[in-house]
Order: structure tokens, then C-alpha cells, then sequence
């Protein structure tokens, strides 16, 4: 029942139970915990309809909904519930996106939608990218020491994971008919969504390759198709690694390898080294576009928000190469000197 029978005014639970249930899962193909996030932010609203508006949730309509409302809830979650920025502005794309679909059901519900439409959310502090410097890939790559056959897995494990910017679960997934090392080398990766995305392989990666298959999965053009890549044994039947074990297999070749290089941080995971990859290709000059499917990021925006702006590094290497004819005997253009010429202090 999309409207009230005593009102005929669009039904608020009956479209929530449909977009959630209906719309996202079979529509738009989401997955659970995608779907739960989604749930919880309008959870959120509701609690704040009941504990700041005293709006039972029997009684909650549409109205509600009202410009004034949503704006008032942004403030609640601020400075009553101390939400950080981030958790703010998904809280309301989620009601935004909520409306927008409303308003497809039920034209008399535009003007909601379109009223949400102006709500800003707090800005986010944009953070340094978390990455790895060139020393530090290196000797995280270099770890395994490649004396057992677990330290070769782990090490093509490590290789491949920062040559092709997989998430982890790509990695995870990957199976021998994803592989293609004829020339030139690609690999098939699925993420999100079951989207499947064509990744070029370097020579390099595929002279491992070509010795990891040649030790772990002999006879490789006879075995399944569907075999993992990586795996490790369980009652003799070979089984994908979980992120879990990947996460550790990082973990330990980062520790090894802190011994020679003390900078690498402790919190190390492995969307770092994606991270890693990805921000080596932007300093190389590689265009986002191209980083951008690399990563197999659907919308330009993800990948410029964390791509698109140029760390410290970038910027004196950037103004060195512009005034070229300047010859000084003043200090060199230390983080610090940056930091204070581009200050209101």
C-alpha cells in the first residue's frame, strides 16, 4: 500500500520497505552491507524525529521530511550526537537518495526531493593520502624471503596486489581462467557489484607469474578453470586465501621489513598498497581517467577526491621547475617553509 487510506498521502514506511527490500537489492543490485548502511541512516532520522521532535514512529509522514527538518536533524548529529563530517554527509546522501526514489514513485513528492537537494553537509578535512614511498614498496615487496613455498606464494601475493591496484578481494577471487600471460599479459578482476575490469600486467609481474603457476599449479592448462590463484590446502582440496590472511601475509612482510626501513607505518593495510600504486602512476603523470580504471572506480569524482590535489613533494618539485632562472643562496623550500609561506598566521 504506497498511500494512506484515511489521507491518501504516500505512505513513508510502505516506499522505505520497498526501496530497501525491493529497489536496492534487486534494482540496483546492492549488496547487504551496503544496503544496512542505508538502513541505519534513516534509522538515524527516525530517532531524531522521536527524541528532538517527540514524532512517534507511527506517526511519521512524508512531512517530515521538510526542508526545515532535515536541515535541524544535520545540526542534531553534529552537536548532539558528535558525528563526524564524514558520517553527516552519508547520513544525508542516503536521505537524498531515499526521496529521489520517492519522488520517482510518487510524483507528488518532487518538490521534497528537490528541496533536499540544497542541504550541504559539514565539510570533510581532507586528509594527506595515506601511501608508501618508493623505499618503503620496496622493501615490503622484497620481504618474503622466498626460501619455503609459502614465502614464494606470499611474495606473488604481495607483487601482484600492488602491480594491478586490486582490492583484496579481488586478489582473493582471482582464479586460473582470469589469467591471461600470453602477450601483452592482462588479468580479469571482479569488484564491486560483480563488475569485471581488464587490468595490463608488466613484463616483470608476468616472469613471476609465469614461475609462481609453474610451482603451485603445475599442469595448469589441464587443471579447473574456476582453481583460486592463491590458495592453501584443507584436507588436500586447494582453498582461496580469506582477506583475513592476506591482511596478515601484508602485516608480517611489513614488519620484516621495518628492520631496514624504520619508515614504514604500523597501521599498514592493504588498501595502502592500492593507494600506493595508484598516487605512483598520478607523480608519473599517468591522467586520472586512465587511474581511474585502473582502480575500477565508476565515477571520475572518486578517484579525483583522492588523487586530484598535490602533496608537498608534487608542490616543490612544481615550483622548482617553474623559476628555473632563480639562483639563491636562501634556505631550500623545507615542508615547514611550505606550510608557513601558504599560512594566515
Amino acid at each position: 500500500m504506497r498511500r494512506d487510506p484515511s489521507t491518501d498521502a504516500p505512505d513513508f514506511f510502505s516506499l522505505a520497505r520497498d526501496y530497501l527490500h525491493g529497489y536496492m537489492p534487486k534494482v540496483q543490485r546492492l549488496s547487504p552491507h551496503t544496503i544496512q548502511a542505508y538502513r541505519i541512516s534513516l534509522e538515524c532520522f527516525l530517532d531524531y524525529l522521536h527524541e528532538i521532535e517527540h514524532v512517534e514512529r507511527s506517526h511519521v509522514t512524508f512531512d517530515q521530511f521538510e526542508y526545515a527538518h532535515l536541515k535541524a536533524w544535520l545540526v542534531w548529529m553534529s552537536e548532539q550526537r558528535h558525528y563526524a563530517p564524514r558520517t553527516v554527509a552519508l547520513r544525508l546522501s542516503t536521505v537524498k537518495a531515499f526521496l529521489a526514489y520517492a519522488s520517482r514513485e510518487d510524483i507528488t513528492l518532487i518538490a521534497l526531493s528537490q528541496a533536499a537537494k540544497n542541504l550541504k553537509a559539514p565539510a570533510s578535512p581532507r586528509a594527506p593520502i595515506d601511501y608508501l614511498n618508493e623505499a618503503e614498496t620496496r622493501a615490503i615487496l622484497n620481504a618474503p624471503t622466498g626460501r619455503t613455498a609459502k614465502s614464494r606464494r606470499n611474495r606473488m601475493l604481495l607483487i601482484l596486489l600492488y602491480d594491478t591496484a586490486a582490492r583484496v578481494s579481488e586478489i582473493t577471487s582471482l582464479t586460473l581462467q582470469d589469467l591471461q600471460l600470453n602477450p601483452p599479459g592482462r588479468i580479469s578482476l571482479t569488484g564491486k557489484r560483480n563488475k569485471t575490469r581488464t587490468v595490463p600486467l608488466t613484463g616483470k609481474t608476468i616472469e613471476h607469474l609465469h614461475i609462481y603457476l609453474d610451482e603451485f599449479h603445475a599442469s595448469h592448462r589441464t587443471l579447473p578453470a574456476t582453481r583460486p590463484v592463491f590458495y592453501s590446502l584443507h584436507a588436500g582440496t586447494p582453498t582461496q586465501l580469506s582477506v583475513d590472511t592476506v591482511s596478515a601475509v601484508l602485516k608480517q612482510a611489513a614488519d620484516t621489513a621495518r628492520t631496514a626501513c624504520p619508515s614504514i607505518p604500523a597501521n599498514i593495510h592493504c588498501h595502502m598498497l592500492r593507494k600506493t600504486k595508484a598516487m605512483d602512476l598520478y607523480q608519473q603523470g599517468i591522467p586520472l581517467p586512465i587511474i581511474m580504471r585502473l582502480l575500477g572506480h565508476e565515477n571520475a569524482s572518486t578517484t579525483a577526491a583522492f588523487y586530484a590535489f598535490a602533496t608537498l613533494d608534487m608542490m616543490r618539485q612544481a615550483i622548482n621547475a617553474a623559476t628555473p632562472a632563480i639562483t639563491t643562496t636562501s634556505a631550500p623550500l623545507t615542508d615547514d617553509r611550505l606550510r608557513t609561506l601558504y599560512s594566515l598566521r
